[in-house]
């Protein structure tokens, strides 16, 4: 009893906010026990919002006041905190632009104007050009980790600091950044209304504007259709123009794909991006898209997933029919691990056991998902082309079960626009000369990294 009382209390407490695992032994499972009848009286269980201490908030107002190219980063600790409405007014009030994390992106509409879509290592070229000049950074709601900072070596500007609203202390003062210790809604808040009448220097705006508009452009060049074997951004645009509306929740989580996403999903509604990118776990996507249709039936859930992950983790496709909940699987087939080929690339080294091509075979693997799909009892099908791909897309609205469509892809190509440095050891010594080029670019990106 007292542990069941605990999972609650950690579920829904806003710094270890879950998950939850209660295991019972099992020689006790079968166990009869005397409960008694008040242990299963409803009880409605919220998360606490702690207030901002009166010394820390003053130190974050006069910091904002001060700053002169301030930019704001927003994390999931936005969406947890139910602080987006909050974080749009202090936007707005202020003329100050916000970048999101992962696990922030939708915590702001991305039509919005003052909206510069992802940052860091998978980030847009107008966030990540902001966060660069910006002499205040202010983290809400984000465990500022390697991919958000670039490794921490995202920021330049001369003088740059970090003011960080978190409900985790640790989180808040993490590279010497003024704490705000609190929750996001309530900091928020207090903040817009504590800098009422004050707005950050108008060519903060218009900056971030002009940085958008060419950020768009190149989102959209990206993202165009394509007579040859497309990227995975092809595919994403596709996918963008056919379902990226407020009804609709886009999910994934491993390999090159949340990269891609991030920078490029035009997220509208909280929650209409959901990503499972902490771990990076392989598998994750169908069942995932499953939960999130069973939380939200009336949403229209589209999973996108590449073919690695589709054969570590498929069988809820079966689940999905049999209980009738009905989503839409995207299968990106570039014929192996696409990202860790190109990460292997990037570091110097050589294809190697990545691509199946480049894995020992005798025989090449044929698979095919679509007739696996269907043996599970889903609609499938091959598409061929982008557009082929939207037509599919189409049709899966009328239909009456999940559906999924396989689409060939570039195992090579990413978006070159945006995106940032990422701490990814080379080795020191190599007989192989691009792998020592590789090291000297790493000692150089190095020094680019702000420590404490």
């Amino acid at each position: 009893m007292p542990a069941l009382k605990r999972a609650m209390q950690v579920l829904t407490d806003p710094v270890d906010c879950g998950p939850v695992t209660l295991s019972l032994c099992q020689d006790v499972q079968a166990e009869a026990f005397d409960y008694p009848e008040s242990f299963f009286a409803e009880k409605v269980w919220s998360f606490r919002r702690p207030q901002p201490d009166t010394d820390e908030l003053a130190a974050a107002i006069a910091a904002i006041k001060s700053a002169k190219s301030p930019v704001i980063i927003a994390g999931g600790g936005v969406l947890y905190s139910r602080a987006t409405e909050e974080l749009k007014a202090f936007a707005e009030k202020t003329g100050i632009p916000v970048a999101v994390t992962q696990a922030g992106k939708s915590a702001i509409d991305e039509r919005h104007p003052l909206s510069m879509g992802s940052v860091g290592v998978t980030g847009t070229s107008a966030s990540n050009a902001l966060a660069e000049a910006a002499d205040l950074v202010i983290a809400v709601g984000t465990r500022m980790q390697d991919f958000t900072t670039g490794s921490w070596a995202l920021f330049k500007g001369d003088g740059v600091r970090f003011l960080g609203i978190n409900t985790a202390a640790f989180d808040a003062a993490k590279h010497n950044a003024l704490p705000l210790v609190a929750d996001a809604k309530v900091a928020l808040t207090a903040i817009t209304a504590a800098l009422s009448g004050w707005s950050a220097p108008a060519d903060v705006k218009t900056k971030a504007e002009s940085l958008k508009a060419e950020w768009m452009q190149a989102a959209d060049k990206a993202m165009a259709p394509t007579n040859a074997l497309p990227s995975d951004a092809q595919v994403i645009g596709a996918v963008a123009r056919n379902r990226a509306n407020e009804n609709s929740v886009l999910l994934c989580a491993a390999g090159g794909l949340p990269g891609e996403l991030h920078k490029l999903w035009p997220a509208t509604s909280p929650g209409s991006y959901h990503m499972e990118y902490g771990f990076s776990c392989m598998g994750y996507e169908i069942a995932g898209g499953l939960g999130v249709k069973m939380a939200r039936p009336d949403a229209d859930v589209v999973v996108m997933v590449g073919d690695g992950s589709y054969m570590m983790l498929n069988q809820e496709l079966a689940t999905s029919v049999m209980i009738g909940k009905k989503i839409t699987v995207v299968l990106l087939d570039n014929r192996g691990y696409g990202c860790i080929n190109r990460l292997q690339m990037g570091t110097g080294g050589a294809n190697f056991n990545n691509l199946l091509k480049d894995a020992y075979h005798e025989v090449m693997p044929e698979i095919d998902f679509a007739k696996h799909a269907e043996a599970m009892g889903a609609i499938a099908l091959k598409v061929a082309s982008i557009a082929e791909l939207e037509q599919a897309l189409e049709q899966t609205k009328t239909n009456d079960r999940t559906t999924l469509i396989v689409i060939d892809t570039d195992p090579l190509i990413t978006t070159q626009e945006g995106g940032h440095w990422w701490d990814v050891a080379v080795p020191e010594v190599s007989p192989r000369e691009s792998v020592n080029k590789a090291h000297e670019a790493y000692v150089k990106a190095l020094a680019a990294q702000q420590i404490g």
